[in-house]
């Protein structure tokens, strides 16, 4: 059997790289390893933001317990970001199972996006040590909810361009970018609730679970998304 010859990109004459999943498909792989790498990197780094106890007499389990106890913030603020990345690793995983076709245009949206996976670290490190610091959440919201209006990005050139194995019908289209701006608005909206109560912005990020239900349960049987 030969050595697979690289994948040749359609459309480079003008400017429009096209990689299709159906042909040898190293090309199209090369973007999701990448991708899969950046979310894994990320999901390892940051555990960094968690202190090291440290210790005046290290028999001391009381001692221990009390230093422990202080790192509470950095911890929630790993398990947060944890389920952040995870959540949206998952949908980028099931994003990249439904499309057939990845062009310049996605390639450069995806690397914006990842741009801000890669930094999520640096904002949990500053929610994990100033947590009622009202800039530090602003800025973790933030970073999050920039990373949520690319995901919006990507799925809108998607759908506009045809890059999926099944075209969504603009109802299907209309009704899966409602669901993903949820989380986005509700981040994006606690940046002013952090200056006046940064606990407040905290909690309001919970309430992305009972409005996604409801939108899901508002979604008619047409608009499901079968791309």
């Amino acid at each position: 059997m030969s050595p697979a010859e690289p994948e040749e990109p359609e459309g480079e004459a003008a400017g429009h790289v096209v990689f299709r999943r159906e042909s040898r498909g190293l090309e199209f792989d090369r973007v999701t390893f990448f991708t899969d790498a950046i979310f894994a990197i990320a999901m390892t780094v940051i555990v960094v933001g968690i202190g090291h106890p440290v210790l005046t007499n290290e028999d001391d389990a009381g001692d221990l317990a009390g230093e422990l106890g202080d790192l509470w913030q950095e911890v929630f603020s790993f398990f947060l970001s944890f389920l952040v990345l995870g959540s949206l690793w998952k949908a980028h995983h099931q994003f990249y199972g439904r499309i057939v076709v990845i062009d310049s245009g996605l390639i450069w949206l995806n690397l914006a996006y990842l741009a801000f996976i890669a930094f999520l670290p640096f904002p949990t490190d500053l929610l994990g040590s100033y947590a009622q610091n009202p800039l530090a959440v602003a800025v973790y919201a933030l970073n999050v909810g920039l990373v949520l209006l690319l995901e919006l990005a990507v799925l809108e050139r998607a759908s506009r361009k045809g890059l999926f194995r099944r075209p969504m019908t603009p109802e299907t289209r209309r009704w899966a970018l409602i669901a993903s701006s949820v989380p986005a608005l509700v981040f994006l909206a606690s940046i002013p609730v952090a200056f006046l109560h940064p606990t407040a912005a905290l909690y309001s990020w919970l309430l992305i679970f009972p409005l996604v239900m409801v939108v899901r349960r508002l979604r008619p049987a047409t608009a499901q998304e079968g791309a």
